[in-house]
């Protein structure tokens, strides 16, 4: 059966969904004979044997759940197939291979798939704050300095502490799901699902990325804050200056007369 996986928002409210729950950490429901929903607090969804229109009526269920919306969604998809093997195996460009269809199972593949989907957006989000640093970088390069504001040096700093908190925080890329606190057997089903779809490896490359992108918004508000302290020290000289004129200018009028 198909799996998808579609990132629809930063946060959907699971809180007294109804439905055919099987499932409340993550929240998953039970879709007609077959199909499975499975719901992430931290804005992404995973269908397993839905068809499109059954997937479009949950959607629109989630429409009024679903906040900071993502439009369009990110999305991922992969096949789960049964087999009568000895060992579940993921082959490369392959189905998921798994001996029976049981909840605990397709809740661990879609708590891979939901990663992975969320994952694929923050990368984005980081290529794009990446793609926007480049000309500042350039500029400091060949003028030695920048015309940047601090604002917007500040929502660059932003966008790169938002996409941290939502790797680090919300999602918690890098931990097990709950599941596996009852099926310890299943561990290595979620390990090769997280070397599959490289879990670990592209968390620790958007941290890499992240405090490259910290450490040069810090950098660039530096210089700024410096050219700032600069034009502040210029204008009090400028001042003091001024007033020693004045003054002398008084001191000499007054021997004149």
């Amino acid at each position: 059966m198909n799996a998808h996986a579609l990132q629809i928002g930063d946060r959907i409210n699971t809180a007294g969904f109804e439905g055919q729950v099987v499932s409340s950490a993550p929240l998953a429901l039970r879709v007609g004979s077959t199909g499975l929903a499975v719901l992430f607090r931290y804005g992404a969804a995973v269908f397993i044997g839905l068809s499109a229109d059954q997937e479009a009526e949950f959607l629109g269920r989630l429409q009024v759940r679903t906040f900071g919306k993502i439009a369009p969604a990110e999305e991922e998809w992969a096949k789960i197939q049964v087999v009568n093997e000895a060992e579940e195996t993921i082959p490369v460009g392959g189905p998921i291979l798994i001996r029976e269809l049981s909840l605990e199972k397709l809740l661990i593949v879609a708590d891979a798939l939901a990663k992975s989907v969320v994952l694929g957006h923050d990368e984005r989000q980081v290529t794009n704050v990446f793609d926007t640093i480049e000309p500042f970088a350039q500029e400091l390069a060949k003028f030695g300095q920048t015309s940047r504001n601090r604002t917007d040096l500040l929502k660059l700093l932003g966008n790169a502490l938002l996409v941290q908190h939502r790797i680090s925080g919300r999602v918690a890329a890098g931990e097990k799901p709950d599941v596996l606190w009852d099926r310890p057997d299943l561990e290595r089903l979620y390990a090769r699902l997280e070397d599959e779809y490289e879990l670990s490896e592209r968390v620790e490359t958007l941290n890499r990325k992240l405090a490259v992108i910290s450490d040069t918004a810090t950098t660039l508000s530096d210089i700024i804050d410096t050219k700032r302290s600069l034009r502040l020290e210029i204008i009090v000289v400028l001042l003091i200056a001024f007033e020693i004129a004045v003054t002398f200018y008084e001191i000499f009028t007054r021997g004149g007369h």
